[in-house]
């Protein structure tokens, strides 16, 4: 049996003396990065995820591929040179997740000067190199439509590229990419403990849903757990760690459209910081992020309301028309697992990722322990995550990702309208708006989503906003997904379009169709 064949059987495939090259525990960006790029390089990989994939973090970002305007001050050069070439890279590999994204940045006049924006800016433009995305400008708003929303008091701004990535396909599609090269990928299954013996180490994992409990052995494990790694090495693993993590929360407001052009804000702030406004889902504008040290288990994450009056205040600051809470139609909190570098505020701990090998003795199985990170520099984060473990494998592959597609993202970086307008020829009783959604979420892969169908009919029962019985089959069989927020908050957004009875239907489809106990999706 294959892992791939493995995988299709579900969790009770696993066998007690399996034996995998590589064990990862987190299924969030990190680990599914690791995970990818291991298993390209010919490694048998086993990832372990105790809840859904990218349930944590890795869906609650700001969604952006950027090199970090700010970390320029914190003198992060080598982070932000990192994550400015990388743009570019991820861009070619994902077109339909990813996309450029330009921000416009108001200058205001009581904080930092014209002339320390400009010359940030143009480090911002030349460090990481760039062929595809344009440089900056400079912003009148007086004839610029991006100046209608804004207080009269902000005359002139300068303009830059960045990119938008939606974050939890990112992983998920990681996650699919692995598991196509071999890799077996566990979703609701928690590593219990861990231990070395006999030059391996031992896993135990529960399956949360049965409570089945099985062990299987791995050369080397990696603890990408997020910010459950300081539990991980702690009280699973129970391993000292050199590094001590910090749990810094990042707070987002998702509101009623705010203004209507295409162009994303970045508004600084009294206290230093920076806060985002950037278009979202077509209907809606995203304000984030705040930094504040997070105390408790980090699935208990909220926006308290302190997060959400300063976001809005932030926004109220530049905008002629100030957001209330009653504009408010969603937050999302996220724990970042930062590398703790002794910074007094959250806001300026290193974003930057550590990497800690950890093996006592000579013939001891490895343990990398994955601080820190930015959703920007996953895949330079695996890469050197390999090059840590390469003396154990010394059979194992070389570097592969950066040229890679991720499934679906196999056309040109301009090429999306091209494939909608292909697709809707195609399939007529689609309207453009609702083609475009599955291309923006699946690629090259709407095709086999879509195969066979010449009616709406075709596609089974309808969920509310074009989300249809065969499009939740194939996030079933091919993406992991067993539950109505899999589906509407990880794998999409449709949560923010969908009742309450609609999200309950559902849900209770979702429930007869897998059964009590919803099994993992096949590879």
């Amino acid at each position: 049996m294959t892992a791939r064949d493995a995988g299709q059987a579900g969790f009770s495939a696993v066998a007690e003396d399996a034996v995998y090259d590589l064990a990862v525990i987190g299924g969030g960006i990190n680990g599914c990065g690791i995970a990818r790029d291991a298993a390209g390089r010919g490694l048998n990989v086993l990832l372990v995820e105790q809840d859904d994939l990218a349930q944590g973090t890795s869906s609650a970002s700001t969604k952006l591929f950027h090199g970090g305007l700010r970390y320029l001050e914190q003198y992060e050069f080598r982070l932000v040179r990192e994550a400015l070439a990388e743009r570019e890279v991820l861009l070619k590999a994902m077109p339909h997740i990813a996309w450029p994204l330009r921000f416009v940045l108001p200058h205001h006049r009581g904080l930092r000067p014209a002339w320390l924006l400009r010359l940030g800016l143009f480090l911002y433009d030349h460090l990481g190199g760039r062929e595809i995305l344009p440089g900056t400008r400079t912003v009148e708003f007086a004839t610029d439509p991006t100046g209608a929303p804004l207080r009269d008091a902000y005359r002139r701004g300068f303009e830059y590229s960045d990119c938008w990535v939606d974050d939890s396909r990112l992983v998920v599609l990681n996650a699919r990419d692995a598991a196509d090269r071999g890799a077996r990928v566990l979703t609701r299954t928690r590593c219990e403990s861990a231990e070395r013996a006999q030059g391996l180490w031992r896993l135990t994992l529960d399956d949360r849903r049965g409570g089945a409990r099985r062990t299987i052995a791995a050369r080397a494990l990696v603890n990408a757990a997020g910010p459950w790694v300081g539990e991980m090495i702690g009280a699973r693993l129970k391993r000292p760690a050199k590094g001590r993590v910090r749990l810094v929360r990042g707070s987002h407001l998702v509101t009623r459209r705010l203004f209507e052009h295409d162009r994303a804000y970045i508004f600084q702030q009294s206290d230093g910081r920076i806060v985002f406004a950037i278009p979202y889902e077509r209907d809606f504008t995203l304000i984030g992020t705040t930094d504040v040290d997070h105390e408790g288990p980090p699935g208990d994450a909220r926006c308290s309301e302190a997060e959400r009056d300063y976001l809005l205040a932030a926004v109220a600051g530049y905008l002629k028309r100030s957001p209330t809470p009653d504009d408010v139609v969603w937050t999302y909190s996220g724990v970042r697992p930062l590398y703790d570098d002794g910074a007094k505020a959250a806001a300026k701990a290193t974003r930057d990722y550590v990497l800690e090998l950890d093996r006592p003795d000579d013939g001891d199985a490895p343990l990398l322990t994955v601080f820190g990170g930015k959703l920007t520099t996953y895949r330079r984060l695996a890469e050197s995550a390999l090059a840590r473990l390469a003396p154990f494998f010394p059979a194992a592959r070389g570097p592969w990702t950066a040229g890679a597609p991720l499934p679906g993202g196999a056309f040109p970086v301009d090429g999306v309208d091209a494939l909608v307008r292909d697709l809707t020829a195609a399939h007529p009783f689609l309207a453009a708006g609702e083609m475009r959604r599955l291309v923006r979420a699946y690629g090259t892969e709407t095709r086999a989503i879509l195969a066979g169908a010449g009616s709406r009919a075709d596609l089974g029962r309808g969920f509310g906003a074009g989300l249809t019985e065969r499009e939740v089959e194939w996030l079933i069989a091919r993406e992991w997904a067993a539950t109505a927020d899999d589906v509407l908050w990880r794998r999409g957004k449709l949560g923010l379009r969908l009742s309450g009875e609609e999200r309950a239907a559902l849900d209770a489809w979702m429930t007869a169709r897998l059964g009590a106990a919803r099994p993992h999706a096949a590879e």
